[in-house]
């Protein structure tokens, strides 16, 4: 099973090591796609819709959210964003009936990136 569970944020950045409008400061609504693959565990869930969220709003939204992301991440493409998010969460959110499955990263509403580690 795949649980899956969405979020929103906020943020700035330009990417420097690119040659075109986006080099230059701007921001994004981005929408944060969590999932987890896993079965169910003792309460027949593979885990909380609450806990995830709260492992994700502390770990992850607290920092990102209404932040400018070059501050943390050199070069905060949306592949950089979804490995930094990835790194964040992995250990994170590994239970012993489930495991981070992907993280989806939208910049806009077209365009978006999945990854699901190394």
């Amino acid at each position: 099973m795949i649980l899956t569970r969405k979020f929103k944020f906020d943020a700035a950045h330009n990417l420097v090591e690119y040659h075109g409008k986006c080099e230059k400061l701007h921001g994004h609504t981005y929408k944060l796609v969590v999932k987890l693959e896993g079965k169910p565990g003792k309460e027949d869930m593979i885990m909380d819709f609450s806990e995830l969220k709260h492992v994700v709003e502390s770990k992850i939204l607290q920092q990102l959210d209404h932040s400018y992301l070059n501050d943390f991440i050199k070069q905060p493409s949306a592949e950089n964003i979804a490995k930094w998010i990835w790194d964040r969460l992995y250990d994170e959110l590994s239970r012993e009936n489930c495991r981070l499955y992907e993280i989806q990263v939208w910049e806009t509403e077209n365009c978006g990136i999945m990854y699901r580690g190394e």
